[in-house]
């Protein structure tokens, strides 16, 4: 059989760039030469050598995280070049890397999510609305942006204009959700059509961290994660339940990974990752793994998925 010729995107611009290469390099060396030629590309230099390369291009990997990466950019330059992909497509991208967008469509789908409101540069200094309609504590965080990157959560109201301000130096628009206090649950799921849901993975960030921000996530030892989470078979139900309404509500494709809040004996959803972290310790090959794909196995499978022909519409 002939190798398939894979085109592995990574690096790129966003505040996430050494978490895509660090995924990068795993999967590189994860995927079975036999079964594919590789060849590396950076979006932040590589865009028209991609473009001129396309023609001898099967199937690129992406491995982007943040702005350009999982917005519905990428995969909307890669749509004109006729070059498939792993992953969701422009619409899917660009509605779960707006978190406002995400959550409204939870809300429509019968997903459970906090409350919260929407600001923008004017309303740094009126923390009124915020402490009316949210409450303390609340997350202040970056609509678009992931690994915690801008987020904070706030607890006395002296602290909302850092907060605020902090998150506007990442984007426009800053969402603030009530906080809740609960345990941090991850969902993955495989699959466009016919989706299968993976075990849950609990995250519990060590001591010093006040939740799992972008230190937590990525630094050795600075978490602990329990693949599957030990919680009662309703609750596990449950999750993987609201994680495939999930990634059908958004309109994903081939894989996501939901994270959610477990407060008592309820779920609140908040936000799904179109491209989560791909190093054979990342949470959704952990789970993966739990669910018996080798790291190389679940490459190959979602290779697979974006290779199969688009769904025809019904």
């Amino acid at each position: 059989m002939a190798q398939i010729r894979l085109a592995l995107i990574a690096g790129g611009t966003s505040a996430e760039r050494d978490v895509s290469l660090r995924g990068a390099a795993g999967v590189e060396k994860a995927l079975d030469p036999q079964k594919y030629k590789v060849v590396r590309y950076d979006p932040a230099t590589d865009l028209a050598r991609i473009a001129q390369d396309a023609a001898s291009i099967d199937v690129a990997f992406l491995l982007l995280h943040g702005i350009n990466g999982e917005d519905g950019t990428i995969q909307g330059f890669l749509d004109l070049l006729g070059v498939p992909y792993q992953g969701a497509g422009v619409l899917g991208s660009a509605l779960a890397m707006d978190k406002n967008l995400a959550k409204v469509l939870y809300q429509l789908n019968g997903l459970p999510v906090a409350p919260w409101i929407m600001l923008e540069s004017g309303d740094l200094d009126d923390p009124g609305r915020i402490i009316a309609e949210v409450g303390l504590p609340c997350v202040v965080k970056p609509v678009r942006q992931g690994s915690s990157v801008g987020m904070s959560i706030v607890r006395d109201v002296e602290n909302l204009s850092a907060a605020l301000r902090l998150a506007l130096e990442h984007d426009n628009e800053v969402m603030v959700e009530k906080y809740v206090q609960g345990r941090e649950l991850t969902v993955g799921v495989l699959g466009t059509t016919d989706v299968q849901a993976l075990p849950l993975v609990e995250i519990i960030p060590s001591a010093q961290y006040e939740f799992f921000n972008y230190e937590a996530k990525y630094k050795p030892g600075a978490s602990t994660e329990i693949c599957p989470a030990e919680v009662s078979d309703k609750i596990r139900q449950k999750a993987q339940d609201y994680a495939v309404r999930a990634h059908r509500a958004l309109h994903l494709r081939c894989y996501s990974r939901t994270d959610m809040i477990l407060a008592g004996d309820e779920l609140y959803l908040l936000e799904t990752n179109t491209i989560p972290g791909m190093t054979p310790t990342s949470l959704l090959p952990q789970a993966a793994a739990a669910a018996g794909y080798s790291f190389s196995d679940l490459l190959d499978r979602l290779i697979e998925l974006a290779l199969e022909p688009p769904a025809k519409p019904v």
